[in-house]
């Protein structure tokens, strides 16, 4: 399949730029798959399609302030390693570092994005505030660095201090503090996404319970957003493409859940992606790992019955898996009526219920 069967257009007035003042007040677009047909409903209808045996299932990883904005030092002058207290007077430009996932077991050292790319080379010192600093250890393609950061205690305290909530390229203004709130899901209690699982944005703890009372049970998946949810596809063939690793947890409890549930309903692509890795590895089970499952069309869901998704971005591996599980030509179309309605797109969006 080429890249650019998954394409669609899409005036810039419609993506979302900021959230609604009432989470629950988004618009909800209905594709019913066996029918071939979609209907406009709004999102507060989402439990009315609920059941009695079905098992909702969310994702509650936690979005943390993953975005850092510091200045570059002349490296080369200087001994790696070492501090210079006169070295903050050599500074040489801005630096912007985007934190992806820790490689170490003190979560000092993490794979990164960085920009300026092609100017930030190995043992390049960076400083983002008084007491917490960086070091380049390595490169890596498409702006990737392993950044090394220097400073006491607990990494997650500095970034809540200086840490940027990491806010999609596509909404064109800097980060406020009524992000750190409305860009969480109200459940989100384990940290390690850079960004949010925009699907769980849309719930309260009143559509929670509404679901609750229509007879389903909640399930929790914890999988942490990295890179593999928002990579480019580099490559014009979609079955060359390769989605990078990222980590997840499923309970004991929440797998027996889910393996009791007549219907499984997802709620965003990275609980679909985890529910798939399960059934793909033998059955619903406690479990603490990494999946780089790359869905496309072709692939045989094991799982999933029903998904609720925000709208995707053209050639994204997210658009594609749904495209996977409701078929390309009928997303597309709905797509293409969405834009026609009306309808906000991306993260801070209205979203999609497939059956």
């Amino acid at each position: 399949m080429q890249l650019s069967e998954f394409d669609y257009h899409l005036p810039e007035d419609r993506v979302a730029q900021h959230p609604l003042e009432d989470r629950a007040g988004s618009r909800m677009l209905v594709l019913h798959r066996g029918e071939a047909r979609w209907e406009d409903r709004m999102f507060r209808d989402f439990p009315s399609f609920l059941r009695p045996g079905d098992c909702l299932v969310l994702n509650d990883s936690k979005v943390f302030p993953s975005r850092l904005y510091g200045r570059r030092a002349g490296a080369r002058a200087l001994p790696v390693g070492k501090r210079n207290p006169k070295r903050w007077q050599h500074l040489t430009g801005k630096a912007e570092v985007f934190l992806l996932e820790p490689l170490s077991e003190d979560e000092k050292t993490w794979r990164t994005l960085v920009h300026p790319g092609r100017k930030m080379h190995i043992g390049e010192r960076l400083r983002f505030a008084d007491g917490f600093e960086g070091e380049v250890l390595a490169r890596g393609e498409y702006g990737e660095r392993t950044i090394r950061f220097d400073c006491d205690g607990d990494i997650y305290e500095h970034l809540q201090q200086v840490g940027h909530v990491p806010l999609p390229p596509y909404i064109k203004r800097e980060d406020i503090p009524e992000d750190r709130e409305r860009y969480q899901t109200v459940f989100a209690r384990e940290t390690g996404s850079v960004a949010a699982p925009t699907a769980g944005l849309h719930f309260t703890p009143e559509i929670l319970e509404a679901c609750r009372a229509a007879g389903a049970e909640i399930a929790w998946v914890t999988l942490h957003v990295g890179l593999g949810t928002f990579q480019p596809i580099h490559t014009d063939v979609v079955e060359r493409h390769q989605l990078h690793p990222e980590r997840f947890h499923l309970a004991a409890e929440d797998a027996r859940r889910m393996a009791a549930a007549k219907r499984i309903v997802a709620a965003g692509t990275t609980s679909v992606r985890t529910v798939e890795t399960m059934a793909a590895r033998g059955g619903f089970q406690g479990a603490r790992g990494e999946t780089g499952l790359f869905i496309y069309p072709g692939y045989e869901f094991k799982a999933t019955g029903a998904m609720l998704t925000n709208f995707h971005l053209p050639r994204s591996s997210l658009l594609i898996l749904v495209c996977a599980f409701a078929g390309r030509e009928l997303v597309l179309s709905a797509y293409r009526h969405a834009v026609e309605a009306g309808y906000r797109f991306y993260s801070y969006g209205d979203c999609m219920l497939i059956l």
